[in-house]
């Protein structure tokens, strides 16, 4: 494959992942402000109804309309998983970043920590915290970002180890600025292009650990929809009602496709080895 076929395959994936991701925030958007009919109100004269004029995607076992619970559900899981992700950021970057950046023994302690936390995988520690801190989506919220964030912790580490001998850094040290100024001002900056890259690949895993937490049972509580609440509720009727599964189920691999097709744009921009491939 010639390079120019190539650079066109690239910019052709990072359009069909900025128009998947637009669609599921546009979907989040709707389901946030207005749907088409309450997604929490019982129909039971309408149950498992096929997809029709009325009902675009047809209702579920209590005559709620799917496609305004699947926007609604939209809103639930993204901001569910950006809030997560987000916390996870924050920790991992303030601790990697400190700990990177003085090294020592407190380094040494981080990531003891941090290797002991991600020994476990992130999905079953999760299961554990929100165990632990009940059924809610801030107990999700809270159980992923803890989650994740050692995995930050350990990037931005490496970053702040690679960045503390540079020359910038240095000039601002001699001119007698304050570490932490030094560490917000110049590391934390100069390590945007890693974190972005990663911040979008555990965008991704959260919303498929949100959906599966809520699949099992201990995601957003019911009747307040969510993809793998959705699928979930799903599995009883899926012989005679498959569009119970069908349209969240898509609505989940769409928008993770949309996800990490962006998620390669960027690596693609920020790493200068895979602009020269």
């Amino acid at each position: 494959m010639s390079r120019t076929s190539f650079l066109g395959l690239r910019h052709a994936n990072a359009s069909v992942g900025t128009v998947l991701f637009g669609l599921a925030l546009t979907a989040a958007l709707i389901g946030t402000v207005a749907t088409p009919y309450d997604p929490i109100a019982l129909d039971f004269g309408a149950r498992l109804s096929p997809p029709s004029a009325m009902h675009w995607l047809g209702t579920d076992q209590f005559g709620r309309d799917v496609f305004s619970r699947l926007l609604s559900a939209a809103s639930v899981s993204l901001l569910v998983s950006f809030l997560a992700v987000l916390l996870a950021m924050v920790i991992g970057i303030s601790i990697g970043a400190l700990s990177g950046y003085f090294g020592g023994w407190v380094d040494r302690l981080v990531m003891m920590l941090a290797d002991a936390l991600m020994a476990l995988p992130g999905l079953l520690l999760a299961l554990a915290l929100v165990a632990a801190l009940g059924q809610s989506k801030w107990g999700v919220i809270l159980a992923l970002g803890l989650a994740y964030a050692p995995s930050v912790t350990r990037v931005m580490r490496g970053v702040a180890l690679s960045l503390r001998e540079k020359e910038f850094v240095e000039a601002s040290r001699a001119m007698g600025n304050a570490e932490i100024y030094t560490i917000a001002r110049h590391v934390i900056p100069n390590s945007a292009g890693s974190l972005t890259v990663l911040a979008t690949a555990f965008f991704s895993l959260a919303i498929l650990a949100e959906s599966a937490l809520s699949f099992l049972g201990l995601g957003v509580p019911p009747p307040y929809p969510s993809w793998g609440g959705m699928l979930a509720d799903a599995r009883s009727y899926f012989t005679f009602a498959p569009w119970l599964a069908i349209f969240p189920g898509l609505a989940i691999s769409m928008t993770l496709l949309g996800i990490n097709l962006l998620g390669d744009a960027l690596r693609d921009h920020f790493d200068p080895r895979m602009a020269r491939a």
